[in-house]
């Protein structure tokens, strides 16, 4: 497929109508011809209130109040909510944060999430000066700050050196394999989320640099070093670092000329700064920026950041290629979700919270407060791909859509033949 087919193919329902019409309770339709003859539409539909007062809505007992606050569309689930489908959100306010002199982490893999299989998420602090040790891993690291800056530092296959400050919004990626840093920076260091792309990835199994020299024989280290003395080896610390707290990094330009030296810069740069791209589009209901190997040439991994206004909608739609893990950074939303015969189910998501979505399944995420709504969304592929629904509809014949849904022809033509990015207000 072509890089124009692909963009192409990332469209965005534009009539909030359309919408509206696709997720109708079911409860209103023409009741099935093998229905008991006794059972009527008004018996057959379940009674609900507003306010939830009515005496098959009461729940006595014990009940996490605040939980249920948080979580209103779990609580009381959309009519159109059906079957059983596995929790698809874990929020880092309960993972276990490993607090060290230089900062935390905290972690969402498929141990919390297990329906999480092809990507796991990393949430860090660093002080200023607070390091992140020399280390590598099996997975690619893609990364986001979120607050603050940080230097980055990576050594290729080749020996080429990557020395460089990140600030907030800017990304950055590390190669499977690459050994590399991070240093928190003034005037008070950073938080930044990581996401591998591996569902099973344990951030506290990674390949260290400390951990890895106390465990190799001091005689060895001589050898390896030039023969230097072996007390040289003494102060290597028989515990890792993990995260540490030291001074404040170099001059930048000092550093990148240290580290350059004899070989030279990596030949793609290891950052990507949104900042500075204009969005993929934009809609009186927000806009998405797609970022990709097209425009971030070293990420094995493809993303797009959605920023949805109050009452704004990602369209209805799926994502044939990769399973979607998904990050919300600011705001509050809901996320519908339909796994196929007759199951469906929606949940409620607000900063700090992932949500995933497994390959192909429809979906689609509402701005339900009174901010913008910021979430990633993030796939094991070097390119980003999504089928929406409006964009299925408008390019099958009409006349066969309208046989299937009974729109109406009107309502059919006026689907937008041009990408949408979010649905207008």
């Amino acid at each position: 497929m072509s890089d124009d087919n692909r963009i192409t193919r990332r469209k965005f329902v534009g009539s909030a109508a359309l919408a509206a019409a696709a997720t109708l309770p079911v409860y209103g339709q023409q009741q099935s011809e093998t229905k008991s003859p006794r059972e009527g539409p008004e018996e057959r539909k379940t009674q609900r209130s507003p306010d939830h007062h009515l005496p098959n809505e009461t729940d006595p007992g014990a009940r996490n109040a605040p939980l249920e606050a948080e979580n209103p569309d779990t609580v009381w689930g959309a009519e159109t909510d059906s079957g059983t489908v596995p929790p698809f959100k874990y929020s880092f306010s309960l993972a276990r944060k490993r607090i060290e002199n230089g900062g935390w982490t905290r972690q969402v893999t498929a141990r919390e999430l297990p329906i999480s299989k092809t990507i796991a998420g990393v949430e860090m602090r660093l002080t200023a000066g607070g390091v992140r040790e020399l280390h590598w891993h099996v997975s690619a690291e893609w990364a986001i700050m979120l607050y603050g800056k940080a230097r980055i530092t990576a050594v290729d296959q080749g020996g080429k050196s990557f020395v460089s400050d990140v600030g907030e919004g800017d990304l950055w990626l590390f190669p499977p394999g690459v050994p590399h840093s991070i240093q928190g920076l003034g005037p008070d260091g950073c938080k930044f989320l990581l996401v591998f792309d591996d569902g099973n990835f344990d951030e506290f199994q990674t390949f260290l640099l400390t951990d890895w020299l106390a465990h190799t024989p001091k005689e060895v280290l001589q050898k390896n070093f030039n023969n230097a003395p072996e007390t040289t080896f003494s102060h290597i610390p028989k515990k890792e670092l993990f995260i540490f707290q030291t001074e404040l990094p170099g001059e930048l330009k000092q550093e990148q000329t240290e580290s350059q030296e004899g070989t030279g810069m990596v030949p793609k740069r290891l950052d990507f700064r949104p900042s500075e791209m204009k969005p993929t589009k934009v809609t009186a209901g927000g806009e998405v920026k797609i970022i990709d190997s097209k425009n971030f040439p070293v990420s094995p991994i493809a993303s797009a950041i959605v920023r949805l206004k109050p009452g704004g909608l990602r369209e209805l739609h799926w994502h044939p290629n990769a399973d979607e893990w998904q990050y919300y950074i600011s705001g509050k939303g809901r996320m519908g979700i339909f796994t196929a015969a007759t199951r469906a189910r929606t949940m409620d998501f607000e900063e700090g919270d992932v949500g995933y979505i497994p390959i192909s399944q429809p979906h689609y995420i509402e701005n339900t407060g009174t901010t913008d709504l910021v979430f990633l969304e993030m796939f094991k592929s070097d390119h980003y791909e999504d089928i929406s629904l409006a964009e299925w509809l408008a390019h099958t014949p009409h006349k066969l859509v309208d046989q299937h849904l009974q729109f109406g022809k009107a309502v059919i033509d006026a689907i937008p033949r041009e990408k949408m990015v979010i649905t207008p207000r």
